[in-house]
């Protein structure tokens, strides 16, 4: 299957999964490159604040709920399309680009995405893209980098939870090994919708300070008395 009939395929596990390939959208100036995201604060400290603001809640907790939606996003349709059809979009941080939305998950673009090995899933997902938006949310609020990846492993595991193929587990259990993300969590016995394992993760994204928020069904916390 070629990139863009996988992108598309992909499209149908939700919004997170959702990168349009659509030339027409060539037209709207207001598409940036992912990296632009990156290295210009402003965009970043505007949705965080705009997350405080309907959320009700402080800044690190704002921070954190941030990063943990546009980590989703753009590791979700690389990781459904490698799991379903082993198949890597080349969605680069500068192929790969991104417009403001008041509501829901920011939409993706990319023109003309090319293939890479599949192999590479770690590598295109944490050096082009999560590393540097780490740092980049960090830049903003004084936020722990161990609370950061364990939230893009909460994606992780969530992305193969939804995926539910043999091939989404081996590719979430590569993922959960590579770089930052070794030792963000643990692997227990599956648990319903969970086939072959279900992830705890050993932090917190801290939604529970959100006012009427809980723990996340994955946290440390839920562990604890």
């Amino acid at each position: 299957m070629d990139v863009c009939r996988a992108l598309a395929d992909v499209a149908s596990f939700g919004a997170f999964f959702a990168v349009s390939t659509d030339p027409a959208e060539g037209v709207d100036p207001t598409w940036r490159p992912l990296r632009d995201l990156y290295t210009d604060p402003q965009p970043l400290r505007d949705r965080i604040a705009h997350v405080g603001r309907v959320l009700g809640a402080g800044e690190r907790v704002a921070a954190s709920i941030t990063f943990q939606g546009l980590a989703a996003r753009v590791l979700s349709a690389p990781f459904a399309t490698v799991a379903v059809h082993g198949v890597l979009p080349d969605l680069t941080a500068a192929a790969l680009h991104w417009r403001p939305s008041a509501t829901g998950p920011w939409p993706l673009w990319c023109a003309d995405p090319g293939s890479r090995d599949p192999d590479e899933l770690a590598a295109l997902l944490i050096d082009d893209h999560l590393a540097p938006l780490v740092d980049a949310v960090r830049a903003q609020v004084s936020i722990s980098e161990r609370v950061l990846w364990g939230s893009v492993a909460s994606s992780v595991a969530s992305g193969k939870r939804l995926v539910g193929t043999p091939r989404a587990t081996a590719v979430a259990e590569q993922l959960l090994a590579a770089g930052p993300l070794a030792g963000t969590g643990e692997l227990r016995p599956p648990a319903g919708p969970d086939r072959d394992w279900t992830f705890r993760r050993r932090s917190c994204c801290l939604y529970y300070r959100v006012p009427g928020g809980g723990l996340c069904g994955d946290c440390v916390l839920a562990a604890r008395p």
